[in-house]
């Protein structure tokens, strides 16, 4: 027989080899990689997984050399090469076996009979749900678009088969629609409402790492500033409670469904996109980064950009000649370097829920160049970095053409976690790279900066998918680094402080405080379903009057009470409305913003502050309180004067004060 032989085996001699010690064959069925990798058990120094490359060998099997460990210290493996012989199974029943002897200058050979248990790497469970009305593409007809490789086979090539062929024995459940019922008038989900989503529909979602994912097809995406649906999001990797890389949303009413003037095909057009999308999406759960940025984060092995590659985890329109140029040569697959990351880096890194988004890829150091033309900038507007106990650190970031030339730049950049990273350390300790709780795939608007001019967005450091990493009283050093196609843009490290808690209450509320669950409410601007939380914040807001982390507390709670929200509810089978509480969301809101202004502008920064005065006006006037909106205003304005924040933002806020009229119209009261 001549069937392959790749797959994963496990030892069964010697007798004193662990019964989890595993290998991974790699060198025949869909895109060898002509790779080995195992895990071993040393009695005192735990597990260590190991990667080899391998060629073929002189009268048959395969030798090759060990290129990586983890942990990287050889007392745990020491072995630098490895040959390897086939016995192949002589029947369909019979599982091939393989020999293999590991070798080192100074140590005493090693030589183990494996047996190969699955033809695939690792079994991953699939789980599909959409809305009503949604029909979600999970196949598609690869020959359907004239757009395409001459060779490429003409196949109905669904999800599953992509990771299939990716090296994973794939289990689908789920796709029945979930109804929209009640749920108003507004389809868009926003950030509050998907991460709710995650916690109530997913049947298997728990806070350990499994291989398991959940997909959700939804219509749109809600734009937070406006709260109007927004086209240029086709996507997000959503992170489960406790654990990230679970679940993702693909958002269909978007660009990904729509298809250029002229197309040949314009139906194939939109479903190619909106399967590349659900791959690309998942790929994220599966730890893949973009392929321009591969060198992002802590090591794995020695892995490159590939800004020009043709596979789902590279964007179409990034490579040169745009989206046609992508699928003329697409395959339908991830590179060899995602492949050798998918099938042999150790398994917590690609694990769902495991090791974190964006950790364990291989990383280069920053291409900064000597003069650039862009520079970024960390601030917190206030007179010193120092922050109060549980008071959320918010930084804001700052992008500025120096040059002088115009330069065009992604209106997005900023806000986009893909292009820019964080490092925290506090004094003392190691540095953690920041990971938000959501990774978005959102379509690129080009702008021109011109010399002079900045992008401003803020940033939730306090806590992200890898826990809080700002919490504990000392001093930190924080540094942010932007991808771009061709350089680096590094920010000047900062310093900020930690206050010590002030008495008993601090520490007292600081023991719930401190959780994933509060700190995905707080950066998601509240929950609907995270009642633990909720109750934690309410116990900050109440214990901890005048704090600023009361005051952040209490915009959290009040900022799904401005509008109806939706919740899936799978035990009644739709989606079901939640009403608006405008009165109870405007007085906490009031009290949180305007009460005292310029203490809530230094704690939330500028960005921030001004993002909830206009939600707060937003809220007043559609209650037909043009007085109070327009004295909203003012009060933002008379903080950003007393600021001297950018005269054109001075003048932004004064029109929108003008629009409600001279003297505004009081609500009546019933």
């Amino acid at each position: 027989m001549n069937s392959p032989i790749s797959g994963l085996y496990r030892a069964v001699t010697p007798a004193g080899s662990r019964a989890g010690e595993q290998f991974r064959l790699d060198v025949d069925g869909h895109y060898p990689q002509m790779a080995a990798s195992g895990v071993v058990f040393t009695a005192g120094l735990g597990r260590t997984a190991w990667m080899a490359k391998l060629r073929s060998a002189s009268g048959g099997g395969f030798s090759g050399s060990v290129l990586y460990r983890h942990p990287a210290a050889l007392s745990g493996f020491p072995y630098t090469t490895l040959q390897i012989k086939v016995r192949k199974a002589s029947t369909p029943s019979e599982q091939p076996e393989i020999r293999v002897t590991f070798r080192s200058a100074g140590f005493q050979r090693r030589t183990v009979t494996y047996q190969r248990v699955s033809a695939a790497f690792d079994t991953v469970a699939f789980e599909y749900d959409h809305v009503e009305g949604i029909t979600p593409v999970i196949s598609f007809d690869t020959g359907s678009h004239p757009n395409r490789p001459p060779g490429l086979p003409v196949e109905d090539l669904s999800i599953k088969t992509v990771y299939e062929r990716s090296g994973f024995d794939v289990q689908v459940s789920g796709a029945s629609p979930v109804p929209l019922a009640g749920a108003g008038a507004n389809q868009a989900w926003n950030d509050t409402e998907m991460h709710d989503a995650m916690q109530t529909a997913w049947s298997r979602n728990a806070n350990i790492a499994q291989w398991a994912m959940w997909v959700f097809f939804a219509n749109q995406y809600e734009d937070p500033d406006t709260g109007q649906p927004e086209p240029g999001m086709g996507g997000i990797m959503f992170d489960s409670t406790g654990r990230e890389r679970q679940g993702t949303a693909i958002f269909y009413d978007s660009f990904i469904s729509e298809s250029p003037p002229g197309d040949q095909n314009a139906a194939a057009y939109v479903a190619r996109m909106r399967f590349w999308t659900a791959v690309h999406e998942m790929g994220h759960a599966f730890n893949l980064l973009h392929s321009w940025q591969k060198a992002l984060g802590t090591p794995w092995a020695a892995l490159a950009n590939e800004p020009e590659a043709r596979s789902f985890m590279n964007y179409p329109y990034r490579v040169i000649g745009k989206v046609p140029a992508f699928f003329a040569d697409f395959e339908y697959r991830f590179t060899d370097n995602e492949l050798l990351f998918l099938r042999h880096a150790p398994r917590q890194f690609v694990q769902m829920g495991n090791a974190a988004f964006a950790s364990s890829h291989g990383f280069e150091e920053a291409r900064v160049s000597p003069a650039p033309d862009l520079a970024l900038v960390i601030r917190f507007n206030r007179p010193k970095p120092i922050f109060e106990f549980m008071e959320p650190v918010v930084a804001e970031v700052k992008l500025t053409n120096v040059s002088r030339a115009p330069q065009i730049v992604d209106q997005t950049l900023l806000s986009n976690l893909h292009e820019l990273s964080f490092m925290v350390q506090k004094d003392g300790g190691p540095a953690r790279e920041y990971h938000g709780f959501a990774t978005y795939c959102r379509e690129a608007k080009p702008a021109v900066l011109q010399p002079g001019d900045s992008l401003y967005s803020s940033v939730y450091l306090a806590a992200g998918a890898n826990g809080v990493d700002l919490a504990e009283p000392g001093y930190y050093t924080i540094k942010a680094m932007l991808t771009l196609e061709h350089e680096d843009i590094v920010s000047a490290p900062v310093r900020v402080r930690i206050a010590p808690p002030k008495g008993y209450d601090d520490e007292y509320v600081a023991q719930d405080f401190f959780c994933e669950d509060v700190a995905r409410v707080m950066n998601f601007d509240g929950s609907r379903v995270l009642d633990g939380a909720n109750d934690t914040l309410r116990e900050v807001a109440g214990r901890l009057k005048g704090s600023a982390a009361a005051r952040h507390a209490g915009i959290a709670l009040a900022m799904p009470l401005r509008v109806e929200g939706k919740v899936l509810d799978l035990a009644g089978g739709a989606v079901r409305k939640i009403s608006a509480k405008p009165a109870a969301a405007q007085k906490e809101l009031s009290s949180a913003l305007l009460s005292k202004p310029a203490e809530a502008a230094e704690t939330l920064g500028h960005v921030d502050f001004k993002y909830y005065v206009d939600r707060l006006t937003d809220l007043l006037a559609s209650e037909g309180d043009s007085a109070a909106a327009r004295e909203a205003q003012q009060k933002l304005l008379a903080v950003f004067e007393a600021r001297k924040v950018k005269p054109r933002v001075l003048e932004a806020i004064r029109r929108r004060e003008e629009s409600y009229g001279s003297e505004g119209k009081k609500r009546k009261k019933k």
